[in-house]
């Protein structure tokens, strides 16, 4: 078994394939979400017993779900070839760490997807939601990980990582390093507030937008525990947008960061636009599906584009000295 740390395109162009295909995951497992089409088949793994359930193609729960379930399995089999391919052939410890750690997020994905249906009647004393309804919530935030872990793979793997020929002339400064890690730690958070505020019913719970109330008031008038989650995730969405117009800034300022870095930086303040008037046009139009959809999708990939940068940024720490090569 021969391992090597220079460019392979074959498993480079892989491991994009693997990012690639995460996002269809994602849209799909949205739009099951987003129409409340999460129990369409009541058995697990199998659908009504099948993996070709009579319907599914005209009905669209049971297409949102049946889909959700056919791409899980098959981001399953790129993750195995994945992590099998970088064992074989990786000279890295680091990434065949990384593949491994991929596909046991993977596994404990589909076990707790299919738990979240086995489990959907079993209450919990002193809850609203039972059992398999609170397992949505780890099940959302855990997909954003296994987003950021593929990412690192594929960013790892590719001729701009390894010839060194993109991202960093020499060390970003602290202050880079310090407000990418901020930004990468608050993005999770507010992913995980929007995961508990979506599985809750939360998404409407505040249904005036830029304000809390019809009057233009910035507080709500009368909290519990959905309008908590709600506001706190609008709250969190302000200080997003300060530390990433700052971190943004940075990368900008900062002598070592390439224009491949600073073009990455200003698609953040991009997708941080978007990611505002669609979180608007979610509540303005009444929680429509698609846009809440939408609004998952940019969110992960707000968060893959900070990850992406945060990480090249600390390849010093990652993988050694990152003068450019010869």
């Amino acid at each position: 078994m021969h391992r090597t740390s220079t460019y392979q395109p074959g498993l480079a162009w892989f491991a994009a394939l693997g990012s690639a295909w995460v996002f269809v995951l994602v849209t799909l497992g949205a739009f099951t979400t987003s129409i409340g089409a999460g129990m369409a088949f009541p058995d697990w793994p199998l659908s009504h017993g099948s993996v070709n359930p009579e319907g599914w193609l005209t009905d669209i729960a049971m297409f949102a779900e049946h889909s959700h379930r056919l791409s899980g399995a098959m981001m399953g089999l790129i993750t195995i070839g994945l992590a099998v391919w970088l064992w074989r052939t990786e000279e890295r410890a680091w990434l065949r760490r990384l593949g491994w750690w991929a596909l046991a997020i993977v596994i404990v994905q589909g076990l707790i997807g299919g738990k979240r249906v086995l489990l959907d009647s079993l209450a919990v004393p002193g809850f609203e939601m039972t059992l398999g309804q609170m397992l949505r919530i780890p099940h959302g935030v855990l997909a954003q990980v296994f987003v950021c872990v593929l990412f690192a793979i594929a960013a790892g793997l590719s001729r701009t990582w390894i010839e060194r020929n993109g991202g960093l002339r020499g060390a970003s400064n602290e202050t880079t390093r310090r407000l990418g890690f901020w930004s990468l730690f608050l993005l999770l958070t507010q992913l995980w507030i929007a995961a508990a505020m979506r599985h809750n019913h939360a998404g409407m719970a505040i249904p005036y937008f830029p304000f809390s109330t019809a009057e233009g008031d910035v507080l709500p008038l009368a909290w519990d525990y959905r309008v908590t989650l709600q506001f706190a995730h609008r709250a969190m969405a302000v200080v997003l947008t300060v530390v990433i117009a700052f971190y943004v800034r940075s990368l900008w300022r900062d002598t070592a960061v390439t224009p491949l870095l600073r073009g990455l930086g200003a698609s953040l303040l991009a997708l941080l636009t978007v990611q505002i008037l669609l979180g608007a046009y979610v509540i303005w139009s009444g929680r429509n599906a698609y846009i809440t959809t939408g609004h998952v999708i940019v969110g992960a990939l707000t968060l893959a584009t900070t990850f992406l940068v945060v990480f090249f940024t600390s390849r010093t720490s990652i993988d050694g000295n990152v003068a450019p090569r010869a």
